[in-house]
This record gives structure tokens, sequence and C-alpha cells, in this order.
């Protein structure tokens, strides 16, 4: 054989530059990146302007982990739906009528609680399926059928509760639960055992007076932190490791590609309304088993909050690109800012100052790193 036949055999040499590269480029297309940097910066920011005030002690990490949760509640079915390229701004009108929902049944009309629950739960998804319904048959923008929905349903909730209890607030839920086999699972705690043994043992703080002397200032997780990560694993794995998942990317990425390919675009962006119904749902019935009465009022500007954290976690507003847990980042910035400013001794009004800027950053980000993605300039 001769040297040059030889030297056509010899294989390429990679450039190790350009392997470097592309490993950058997958690096700052990730979702996840804006949210990852925006939570470091958040906890370092507070973590020196506010580690004296107790907001990283533990009786701290669970008042803002408790706020964040309730956040990615919301946000993970907002972000599903907005990587289907669709949006819900019903969301907290949802989740005041779920809540009045649960409270007429068990409290004016009698209802077990279990049965009030699963009542509100099968209601207010098959609301979002005609969400999604309305949308799809009239071609309509999501933004303007649900922002109908968000009226109509808020209008209902204060007229059904003044019209049967003359209140908007409507109380006794936490006795009607009493003895109750499912209201547990959305309200208390757990692990009590668990910190009242790091309690007695000093590794976190105790009462030292009064009736709950030496009871540990944390008693448990609270169940909605449960659910909240139960949501969170749950969306991801359905997102990233199910057909499923690629049909959510492919109907918000290009829907009519999508058809071409056989996803069922319209079957899907169905289910992802009720989805994000079941997560207000979830909310609505956890704060309820919570403060143990409904109030007409609750949700207000939830959509709002979700659709923020879910931006900040990296989704675009075009659809077809996003991530559960930048949505779960975006949450937790959200809830640190806005209780690191209250453990701060910072003016609560900023906190809408902050989250503006934060909201914008966001953006800028996602607009860069789509035009990455397209090779647009």
């Amino acid at each position: 054989m001769s040297e040059t036949a030889e030297a056509n055999e010899t294989p390429p040499v990679e450039d190790e530059r350009i392997k470097e590269m592309a490993g950058f480029r997958k690096a700052m297309i990730r979702p996840e990146l804006g949210a990852i940097c925006g939570t470091i910066l958040v906890f370092v920011f507070f973590f020196l302007t506010a580690r004296d005030s107790g907001m990283f002690g533990p009786a701290g990490i669970l008042n803002w982990s408790v706020v964040s949760a309730q956040f990615a509640i919301i946000a993970v079915g907002a972000c599903l739906l907005m990587i289907a390229g669709e949006f819900d701004l019903s969301v907290g009108s949802m989740i005041g009528f779920a809540g009045i929902v649960i409270a007429l049944l068990s409290v004016s009309l009698g209802w077990p609680v279990w049965a009030s629950i699963i009542a509100a739960f099968v209601i207010c998804t098959g609301l979002g399926a005609v969400n999604g319904w309305l949308v799809i048959k009239t071609g309509l923008p999501s933004f303007i059928v649900t922002l109908a929905t968000l009226f109509i349903l808020r209008g209902l909730t204060i007229f059904a509760a003044i019209a049967t209890t003359r209140k908007t607030i409507i109380g006794g839920v936490r006795d009607a639960a009493e003895g109750d086999w499912l209201a547990p699972i959305f309200a208390g705690k757990i692990f009590k055992g668990f910190f009242q043994w790091m309690g007695d043992h000093g590794w976190i703080e105790t009462f030292s007076r009064g009736t709950r002397e030496g009871m540990p200032v944390v008693e448990g997780v609270p169940m909605l932190i449960v659910w909240a990560i139960i949501l969170v694993v749950f969306a991801h794995i359905l997102l990233t490791k199910t057909r499923f998942g690629n049909w959510i990317f492919a109907s918000g990425g290009d829907a009519q590609a999508a058809r071409y390919a056989g996803v069922p675009v319209n079957k899907t962006k169905i289910l992802m309304f009720m989805f994000t119904a079941f997560c207000a749902t979830l909310f609505a019935t956890l704060q309820v088993m919570e403060f143990g009465s409904a109030g007409a009022d609750r949700g207000l500007l939830k959509e709002f909050e979700a659709i923020i954290s879910v931006v900040i976690g990296g989704a675009l507003l075009t659809g077809g690109y996003g991530s559960v847990v930048g949505a779960a980042l975006g949450a937790l910035v959200f809830g640190v800012v806005q209780q690191g400013l209250f453990f701060a001794g910072v003016e609560s009004s900023l906190f809408r100052v902050f989250l503006g800027i934060i909201l914008l950053l966001a953006v800028i980000l996602n607009t860069y790193i789509r035009r990455m993605i397209t090779g647009e300039r």
C-alpha cells in the first residue's frame, strides 16, 4: 500500500477548540441557565444583606420555602402549557373558585370534605378542558379566551359566596375536615418526630417559654412543600422522559408540522389546559386546608406570578422551549426575593421593582438564547 493511501485512511484529528465551542453553546442554550444564574445571584445578595436577620435560620428557610412552593405549584402547570404554545390567565380566578366550591359543599351543604375536594378537582379540570376546547375550536388566542374565563369565574365565585352565605369568606372547613380520610394529605406536616429529635439535640432552635416550650421552631415539612416537589418531579419526568413530553414541545414549536408528523396537537393542548386547572385546584385545596377557610378573592394575580416564574425559568413566550426545573427555580427566585426584602428590612413596595428587573433580564436572556437556537441576528 502506498504512503498516499495510508495517509488517506488516517482518521481526521478532531479540533478540541470546536468541541469546546460546541459544549459551550450547548450549555448556553439550556433553558435553566438564566434561572440558575438568577438563583445564585439572589442567594448571594440576601446572604450578604440579610444573613443576620434569621433568613437562613430554620424558621427563615421554612418561610421562604413555603412561599416558593406556592409559586412552584402553579408555575409547573403554566410551564407545560406555555411550552405547548398557550397561556391561561384564568389560573388566579380558578384558585378562588375551587376554594369556594370546597367550602360551600363541605360547610354549607354538609358534604364530606373528601367528596368536596374531589368535586372541586372534577369541576375545575372540566373547566380547563372547556378553555382548551374553546381555544381549539374558535381559533382565538388563548390569551383572549382565558381572560374572559378569568372574569367569568371571579364573578361567579363572588356571586355564589354572597348568594349562599352573604359573605365572601367562608370558614369552618377545618372543623368539617375533622376525621376526614383525604384532608390530611393536603394539610399538616410530615417528619415531625425527626424535627423534634433535632430540637431535643440542639440542632435547631426550640421555644423557651409558653405552652410550646421545648418544641422546635420548625415542627416539620408542610404538605404544601411536599406537593410542590411531587409536581416538579412528575412534570419534569413527563416532559423529558416520555413521548407525550415530545408532543408538548412539538405542539408549541410548530403545531402544523407536528400535525403532519402525527402528533395529536389538539388533544395535547387541551390536556395541558386541564393540567393547569388541576395545579390551580391543588393550590386552592392546600390553601383552604391550611387556613380552614375559603375566600372569593383568593388567587388574585396568581396567573401573572405563575407566568413570571416560568419566564424567569427560561421558557420562551413563543412556545416550544422551556424547562420544569427552570420554572421551579424561577419560583424559588420569586419566593426568596419576596421574603428576602422583608428580612433585609427593605420597603415591601420595592418588591415589584426587583421583580420587574429580574423579569426584564430574564426576557432579554431568553431572547438571546432563541436567536442562538434559530440563527437569527
